[in-house]
């Protein structure tokens, strides 16, 4: 019975309270934990549509070529420092995009040299990865190996292999070339493709040159830039390697990128044995990398002095010096990498 003088219940003042804008991407979870939504098929089309056009939205924020870069460089660099990968994120935690005034369109806020506006759409970057994965989640249990999984697929390992998400295209690498193509034959340009793609990977990231060969055999891979790149790993000829990660296209530089630290050190062992100084520009050229990277990320100890590095150091010793017993002449000694050496 209700008390004389209280007001009946009413939802009225709950019709004030702003509605939860949700991120269209991170509306479902992973089909791993439970999702089924995402096993419908055209849940999965929607869903990809969403994707493709933050994609797009996002690679229009970014401007031009070299801000698209940058951005991609920013997410593999994030996922280095912090150990983790934005594939592994489950919908519990996924960043979410900035909320903007066209309201559930995806639309990316307006870029801005910005700290800020970087880590935004660093967010949105690591979203869209997120998203995929759920996509291929909700494929792999559906069973699905039609040409939408495909595509599915293929996005995918690009746009993995354009942030240097292993994570993200390697399974789905593996996935469409042992489960999908089976079922759902490639197009000759789609199977060249993603098995160079393999067999570099292999090769670069992985460091398992015999996997490599192997894999080359067993897709019946015919690429000179493979084999070159193959070669050069067994060889450690930066020079061949240098010109081919030129010739080639964005997604394979990227892959070439993995072999590169490898590379860059066995150049840096190379000059610490021929030279005694070389030009600044010189080394951070055949480097490919910068004074400060070489010396934090190398641990070299070289010294830089009037836009010289000096690799090493010769001091006469003076009357004081041990003498030739053949020549008579002063014996120098050596500096090199701390340690002090007779000259032979």
């Amino acid at each position: 019975m209700q008390r004389k003088g209280s007001r009946a219940p009413s939802g009225h003042h709950l019709s004030r309270l702003k509605p939860v804008e949700i991120d269209p991407l991170a509306e479902y979870g992973l089909p791993s934990k439970g999702e089924k939504r995402l096993l419908s098929a055209k849940v999965q089309e929607s869903y990809y549509a969403k994707i493709a056009e933050r994609y797009l939205a996002f690679c229009t924020d970014a401007g031009d070529r070299d801000g698209l870069q940058r951005q991609f460089a920013r997410l593999a660099l994030d996922d280095r420092s912090n150990g983790t990968s934005a594939t592994t994120t489950n919908s519990s935690n996924s960043p979410t995009t900035p909320t903007t005034s066209s309201g559930g369109g995806g639309t990316a806020a307006t870029v801005t040299p910005t700290a800020t506006t970087g880590g935004k759409q660093t967010q949105q970057l690591s979203a869209i990865l997120a998203a995929l994965r759920k996509l291929r989640e909700g494929i792999v249990a559906s069973k699905r190996r039609d040409d939408f999984a495909v595509q599915v697929y293929l996005f995918a390992i690009r746009l993995g292999i354009l942030t240097s998400s292993y994570e993200t295209y390697h399974p789905a690498l593996l996935y469409l070339l042992q489960v999908l193509h089976p079922a759902r034959n490639l197009t000759s340009v789609e199977l060249h493709e993603t098995t160079a793609y393999l067999v570099l990977d292999a090769a670069c990231r992985r460091a398992d040159l015999a996997d490599a060969y192997a894999l080359r055999n067993k897709y019946r891979l015919k690429d000179a830039k493979v084999d070159g790149v193959l070669r050069a790993l067994v060889t450690d000829d930066w020079v061949l390697w240098r010109r081919i990660k030129r010739g080639v296209d964005g997604h394979r530089v990227k892959i070439l990128e993995f072999a590169e630290g490898r590379f860059r050190e066995h150049v840096l062992k190379a000059f610490g044995r021929s030279y005694l100084s070389v030009g600044l520009d010189f080394l951070e050229t055949q480097g490919m990398a910068k004074w400060d990277e070489l010396k934090e990320g190398y641990g070299v100890g070289w010294e830089l002095s009037n836009g010289r590095v000096v690799i090493r150091k010769i001091h006469g010793r003076g009357v004081e010096a041990e003498t030739d017993f053949w020549a008579g002449s002063s014996l120098p000694t050596v500096t090199y990498c701390g340690l002090e050496l007779k000259s032979p």
